[in-house]
């Protein structure tokens, strides 16, 4: 073997078997301490050597170079002496802030960067809160699988149950199949048991206990020692206040937060752009709906950087439940022709709903939609008229920098291969994804291309609005200065 091809060889071997030394060290973290890490929104907690090499190079995108594994192994090393209370600590803005620091003191470091959670020995976490699942859909299960891998973090929320419309046959059994396998999402990771006498299922330890009603007033909650509970309403039945506070008629449940469009006075929210406005009065509150989330952190972006006259934002989304396979019967206009077989023209509230979280928007969007093929994925295309002139480059370079280290970095991510499609997007946890090499600018003109995982983007917003709801958002680090 030549010279270089076993350098190259060796390095890669010596980087990995550091990541692989990091594993049982980010797990104990996360276990004994409530600890979440992670590099700059990528989190390394349940994460293969492999990933956690990925993460390590993707920190290059916002320090132009890749953050090196040698560095960042004995911070870790040294965070699991300190008996640590429950944060979310990045280890990229630590190590840039240690390297800062002028300091080689490893331990004095940390010991003072995170003097607030030292010797707390797991405490700070959030009391527990209980969370139900009414629905078991598509969404549904993405909570779920969400609230599951999170349960042993700093975290305080707690799947206590779902509750679903007993059907026929094995139905336990089903719910709890559709839970372990997904065909878009892949297999579930982690076990998953069923206990048909207590008819409960239990996912990596998560006890959910399945209840059948047909409607949310019927429930008793605290029979099942649930309280205080937050009801995550996927069924888009009830959306309005009167129909929402059907739930909070329920023994045990004291908010409500829907997977759906509200209407009349319910508060639309996006994480990122207006959860602040959510207060403790707020019982019943809606989540908005997937393409809202995709279209208003970006319009957000846009709107506080050049201004927006005006605009049209076309979407191109992924067939749901709510279509026909085969030509049939269907309430709604063109949704009962075949989703399988045909691009298909439909209304699209979201630009309009846009304004509800950002006020400064109201009567600028209009908005359609076509439903095409595919399952999971789908494009928002924002057409908007600026208020100043800028440059395709100008404009990307604003965006990129935004989705690294701005205040929406969860919410808008950014890519600029040639060579990405629908499915690379799968399983993104952003709201939204500019695709910059399609942007086009024409003055005051801009067109931008942002692709969104409808479902798991979406699911992943509706719980950081319960964790805001809740209180359960752990503590971040490094602190800000």
């Amino acid at each position: 073997m030549s010279a270089p091809v076993s350098e190259h060889l060796n390095e890669w071997i010596d980087r990995e078997a550091q990541a692989e030394a990091m594993i049982p060290l980010i797990g104990r973290l996360y276990r004994e301490n409530n600890v979440v890490t992670g590099i700059y929104g990528r989190q390394l907690v349940n994460q293969s050597a492999i990933d956690i090499l990925k993460a390590h190079r993707f920190a290059r995108q916002v320090d132009e170079v890749e953050l090196p594994i040698r560095d960042t192994l004995p911070l870790v090393q040294t965070l699991t002496t300190l008996d640590l209370g429950a944060a979310s600590i990045d280890l990229a803005r630590l190590h840039n802030k240690f390297k800062a620091s002028g300091t080689s003191d490893v331990e004095a470091f940390l010991r003072e960067e995170l003097s607030d959670v030292v010797g707390q020995k797991g405490q700070g976490r959030a009391e527990p809160r209980d969370v139900v699942l009414y629905g078991f859909g598509r969404i549904g299960r993405l909570i779920a699988r969400i609230l599951v891998g999170h349960a042993s973090s700093a975290s305080g929320l707690r799947l206590r149950a779902i509750v679903v419309r007993k059907a026929k046959g094995e139905d336990l059994a089903k719910r709890a199949s559709l839970l372990r396998r997904d065909s878009v999402h892949g297999p579930f990771a982690g076990s998953i048991r069923v206990d048909e006498e207590k008819q409960a299922i239990i996912a990596n330890g998560t006890y959910i206990q399945v209840i059948y009603a047909d409607s949310p007033e019927e429930v008793d909650y605290t029979a099942h020692g649930i309280d205080d509970a937050v009801v995550v309403d996927n069924t888009g039945i009830w959306r309005d206040e009167e129909g929402m506070a059907k739930h909070l008629q329920s023994k045990g449940a004291s908010r409500v937060l829907l997977t759906a469009p509200g209407k009349g006075g319910i508060k639309n929210i996006v994480f990122g752009v207006n959860e602040r406005t959510i207060t403790q009065e707020d019982t019943r509150v809606s989540a908005a709906s997937c393409t809202t989330n995709a279209i208003t952190p970006v319009a957000k972006l846009m709107q506080d950087e050049y201004g927006i006259h005006h605009g049209h934002v076309e979407t191109v989304h992924a067939y749901t439940n709510d279509q026909n396979l085969i030509d049939n019967y269907h309430k709604g206009e063109r949704r009962g022709r075949s989703a399988a077989l045909n691009m298909v023209l439909t209304e699209t509230g979201a630009a309009q709903a846009v304004a509800k979280a950002l006020p400064e928007l109201q009567g600028k969007l209009s908005g359609n939609a076509i439903r095409v093929p595919t399952p999971d994925v789908s494009m928002a295309i924002l057409n908007l008229e600026l208020e100043r002139e800028t440059t395709k480059a100008e404009l990307n370079r604003f965006l990129r920098s935004q989705s690294l280290e701005g205040p929406l970095a969860q919410q808008v991510d950014y890519i600029d291969s040639a060579e990405v499609v629908s499915t690379d997007f799968v399983g993104s946890t952003a709201a939204g994804v500019v695709d910059g090499l399609a942007t086009i600018v024409n003055g005051t003109q801009a067109i931008l291309y942002v692709w969104y995982d409808n479902e798991f983007g979406y699911s992943a917003q509706v719980v950081r609005v319960l964790e805001h709801m809740t209180q359960s958002e752990p503590a971040k680090y490094p602190l800000d200065g």
